[in-house]
């Protein structure tokens, strides 16, 4: 149990003050009197990260406890919600190189999203010193978010793959026996104990071939950076299946293929670069290079739709592609806080192609490529099933609306 696990009443005698005081630091000891205890505690852990006087700035610098004991403070003295506030402050407000100099950091950080967000976005302004403790840090949320993923991932669209593999005229070895029962149960002979199967169901021999092309595409912009972190992930789990070939390229006003290191997603993580211009033309320019099986094909991209490229042609070459055959997906995010804004007028032109522009959270995302494995409806999808409600139910609307 923490200081913080018994609030205190707000009303009581000299609450208001106490709390006063935490929000002002010590130059309001005259006025509102000095703390003492947990309090003291808690005051000292606030200062080194907010205080803005004297060599109280930067205040995890060698005068200050070591970055361990900074992070274990703000873990006993206040909530798990504010600790992940506090530590994205002290990633900005700190010196970066300090927080990640230190060898205890990898015990006690609390691993979160933002975090990842925060250090790929820093990228190159890492210190050399500094870049292997960023990588482990990196690496620990990134196996949390993983193992959190990957077996719903490889189970949906793999029962997806299986499902569109399956055939009524199967070889013996390749029977569903399971599915067969149930759909011929009406033809159950009760003197003979046995079933006269109508039609027996199956599956294709498939362990060798790449039943479907996964192609993503994911927005450098910095709006984007949590669905870059997802992204990753998500295509280093698709790789590891052998019926789908995944390709991974991430675009600003260049294209990067980063397929060859989907095998591990934080070298993924760091070769992006957030921020930037825009030019989405060219990035959809580049893909349809890798699309070679169109009608097999499944195309995400995920970008909140900005474009500094040609507008008039990115519609164009996402038609041809629809047009191709290729199943196309605009996500306008995969996170969890739903969509940064977007533009209006792009997504409300790719809607009235019947391709919805939505955002998805991370756990739908499974669904939703199992469902474009199967062709299945994805604007019946985005308007009404828990995966709009999960992510921005009005999205799909208000690009019709634009």
């Amino acid at each position: 149990m923490t200081e913080r696990d018994h609030t205190p009443d707000q009303d009581a005698p000299g609450e208001r003050d106490r709390r006063w005081r935490l929000v002002l630091g010590a130059e309001a000891d005259d006025a509102l009197g000095s703390l003492g205890g947990a309090d003291l505690g808690m005051d000292r852990a606030l200062s080194a990260l907010y205080g803005v006087s004297g060599d109280r700035r930067g205040g995890l610098g060698k005068s200050a406890p070591s970055v361990a004991r900074w992070l274990g403070d703000i873990r006993k003295y206040f909530p798990s919600t504010v600790v992940q506030v506090m530590q994205h402050d002290a990633v900005h407000r700190l010196n970066i190189a300090a927080l990640l100099a230190e060898p205890e950091l990898l015990e006690t950080v609390e691993p979160n999203v933002e975090m990842v967000t925060t250090l790929i976005g820093l990228g190159k302004a890492i210190p050399q010193s500094s870049k292997a403790s960023a990588r482990a840090l990196v690496r620990k949320v990134v196996d949390e978010i993983e193992r959190r993923i990957a077996e719903k991932t490889r189970s949906a669209v793999g029962a997806a793959l299986d499902r569109a593999a399956r055939t009524h005229r199967p070889r013996p070895a390749d029977i569903d026996w399971n599915t067969t029962i149930a759909r011929n149960l009406r033809n159950y002979l009760p003197e003979q104990r046995t079933i006269v199967p109508e039609r027996i169901v199956g599956y294709g021999r498939r362990s060798q071939v790449v039943s479907k092309d996964i192609v993503l595409a994911i927005d450098q912009s910095g709006s984007m950076a949590q669905s870059i972190v997802y992204s990753s992930i998500f295509g280093a789990v698709l790789a590891t299946m052998r019926s789908v070939r995944t390709s991974m390229v991430v675009f600003d006003t260049e294209v990067v293929d980063l397929t060859d290191k989907l095998d591990d997603p934080v070298d993924v993580l760091f070769g992006t670069a957030l921020g930037g211009g825009t030019d989405i033309n060219r990035a959809v320019a580049y893909c349809q290079g890798l699309i070679t099986r169109p009608t097999d094909s499944i195309f995400v991209l995920i970008s909140d739709l900005y474009e500094g490229g040609v507008r008039e042609e990115l519609l164009r070459r996402v038609a041809t592609m629809q047009g191709a055959g290729v199943q196309v997906i605009v996500l306008l995010a995969l996170s969890d806080e739903g969509a940064p804004s977007f533009d209006h007028d792009i997504a409300g032109a790719l809607a009235t192609m019947g391709i919805p522009a939505f955002a998805c959270t991370p756990d739908a995302f499974p669904e939703l490529l199992a469902l474009a494995v199967n062709r299945g409806d994805i604007v019946g999808c985005a308007d009404a099933n828990e995966l709009a409600r999960r992510g921005m139910p009005n999205l799909v609307e208000a690009a019709r609306d634009a």
